[in-house]
């Protein structure tokens, strides 16, 4: 059975569990990674960042490093400590 490159990369990086093992250092695959993230918040919604960290404390405990690149990499925008999701892929 042949898996896709991303699929290889979200296998290497995070347990069964959903939990990730680290923040990849190379850009391509710490993108796929991001989306992984993203798809924990729902399109629409608007998170207070005490939520957000909640939900990305369940992948990895540097929540402000993950928090930082989903923002920078434009999978979450920011505003007055309010966050939502602004990219990544969606399921239709």
């Amino acid at each position: 059975m042949t898996s896709s490159p991303e699929e290889r990369i979200l296998a290497n990086f995070f347990t069964d569990a959903g939990r990730l093992h680290t923040i990849p250092s190379k850009r391509a695959k710490r993108l796929v990674v991001l989306d992984q993230l993203a798809q924990r918040f729902e399109p629409g919604r608007v998170y207070p960042e005490s939520e957000v960290n909640e939900l990305l404390s369940a992948a990895h405990p540097d929540v402000a490093a993950l928090r930082r690149y989903l923002v920078d990499d434009q999978f979450l925008s920011r505003e007055d400590g309010r966050y939502w999701r602004s990219g990544g892929t969606v399921d239709v």
